[in-house]
């Protein structure tokens, strides 16, 4: 996977590794665990001064695809969190907005090391904390699932987190989860179709793929209700809003 400074712009490289097929029990975890986006108090710390114009990484890098190190996840995340401000900061601006990055993206190692709104979080979840404006990651299980799916599904991961944290900035607030979930995927695959297409981005081939298959594998079951709490909708309509957005920008997204 390279890194790479376009024009001022931040580039990746996503590279598809031969991982084998996605393990649905592995990935299941991120079915009714990924998005406690609302209300849920943030670790201890203080709010750092972040600014999207100096999120992106540094010169060139580059690692050979076939790498899996925690070193390489960590550089897709931080990777992946510079290009999202970038572009939300570029469409906040557009319409005459200032954008304001989340305070942080944590990792954490075990359940409860992190809380939210004074509710622990469990193992095997990544959510957007509201209440404390965060990205919460348990990192054994972020970085067994980049091992298997592949690169691009951290940066889809982290997409969709941030785009809770969009719908905040925005006041959005469905009745139903279902609908929250389904709008943020549409927002990840805006966010980086559009980034695809400005050249923030570069795929490597067989990633639309992998988008394809991560992004299925974290789909409800069939039977669940889609008005239960906590759905986030099928495989199919997940991947339906997800390339949506992907193929049709934001206006796919009803951000009204």
């Amino acid at each position: 996977m390279n890194t790479d400074v376009w024009g001022g712009t931040v580039g990746a490289r996503f590279g598809r590794d031969a991982r084998g097929p996605i393990a649905g029990l592995l990935i299941a975890a991120l079915v009714s665990l990924a998005c406690a986006g609302g209300g849920l108090a943030e670790p201890e710390a203080e709010r750092p001064g972040a600014d999207p114009s100096a999120a992106s990484p540094g010169p060139s890098t580059t690692r050979a695809d076939s790498t899996t190190s925690v070193a390489e996840f960590e550089q897709d995340v931080a990777d992946a969190q510079a290009v999202a401000e970038r572009y939300w900061a570029a469409q906040f601006k557009k319409s005459g907005q200032r954008f304001q990055p989340i305070r942080r993206i944590t990792p954490y190692q075990r359940a409860g090391e992190v809380s939210c709104g004074g509710q622990p979080l469990p193992r095997n979840n990544a959510v957007y904390c509201s209440q404390g404006d965060f990205i919460a990651y348990d990192v054994a299980w972020s970085v067994a699932a980049f091992r298997q799916v592949g690169d691009a599904f951290v940066f889809y991961l982290l997409g969709h987190e941030y785009a809770h944290a969009i719908q905040v900035r925005l006041g959005i607030n469905y009745r139903f989860t279902i609908q929250q979930e389904l709008q943020a995927d549409c927002m990840a695959g805006a966010f980086l179709g559009d980034s695809v297409r400005s050249r923030a981005l570069t795929l490597a081939e067989g990633d639309l793929d992998e988008f394809r298959e991560g992004v299925a594998a974290v789909g409800d079951d069939p039977d669940q209700p889609w008005f239960a709490e906590g759905a986030h909708g099928t495989a199919e309509q997940r991947t339906d809003m997800f390339f949506r957005g992907y193929e049709g920008s934001l206006k796919e997204c009803d951000l009204g």
